[in-house]
C-alpha cells in the first residue's frame, strides 16, 4: 500500500475539504436531486442528470481523499532537528549560480504542491535534487533548457 507524505498544514487542507465536501456539498446535491426528480420524467430531465453526475464526482473525490488520508505519514518538520539538511517539509532557500537569482520552496507531498505559492512536490526534479542536501552544497537540476547548477543558501524548518 502506498503511503503519501504529507505536511501538517497539507493534512489539515484535506481534512477541511472533506468535511466540506461530506457536511455541505453532499447533502445540498442530495437536495438537489429530489428536486430535480420532482420535476416528471427522468429520462429527459437533464438538471437531475447533471446534478447525479456531479454527485458521483464529489464521492470519488471524498473516497480519494479519505484514501489518502488513511495511507498519509504526517510529517511536522518542526518537531525534527535542524542539521542544514534538506529533508521533506523543509523550506529552502536556492539561488541560481549563474544569475545569483534566489527562490524559496518548501517540500510538500503531491497534493499540497503549488509552484505559485513556493510549494514543490517532493517527487518533482528540483525536489529530488535537494533532498539530502546541505546548507552551501551546490545541486545540478536537470531542465529542458539544459542543467542549472544552484546553491543551497538556506534551510529552514517552519
Amino acid at each position: 500500500m502506498t503511503k503519501y507524505p504529507m505536511t501538517v498544514q497539507g493534512a489539515r487542507a484535506l481534512e477541511e475539504e472533506l468535511a466540506h465536501l461530506t457536511k455541505v456539498v453532499r447533502p445540498k446535491l442530495s437536495q438537489d436531486i429530489g428536486t430535480a426528480r420532482e420535476l416528471g420524467d427522468l429520462k429527459e430531465n437533464a438538471e437531475y442528470h447533471a446534478a447525479r453526475e456531479q454527485q458521483g464526482m464529489v464521492e470519488a473525490r471524498i473516497r480519494d481523499i479519505e484514501g489518502r488520508l488513511q495511507n498519509s505519514v504526517v510529517i511536522d518538520v518542526t518537531t525534527i532537528e535542524h542539521t542544514g539538511k534538506v529533508i521533506f517539509g523543509s523550506t529552502v532557500e536556492i539561488a541560481n549560480v549563474e544569475t545569483d537569482e534566489s527562490v524559496t520552496y518548501q517540500i510538500v507531498g503531491e497534493d499540497e504542491a503549488d509552484v505559485k505559492q513556493g510549494k514543490l512536490s517532493v517527487s518533482s526534479p528540483i525536489a529530488r535534487a535537494l533532498i539530502g542536501k546541505l546548507e552551501g552544497d551546490a545541486v545540478g537540476v536537470k531542465t529542458p533548457s539544459g542543467l542549472v547548477e544552484y546553491e543551497i543558501v538556506e534551510v529552514r524548518h517552519i
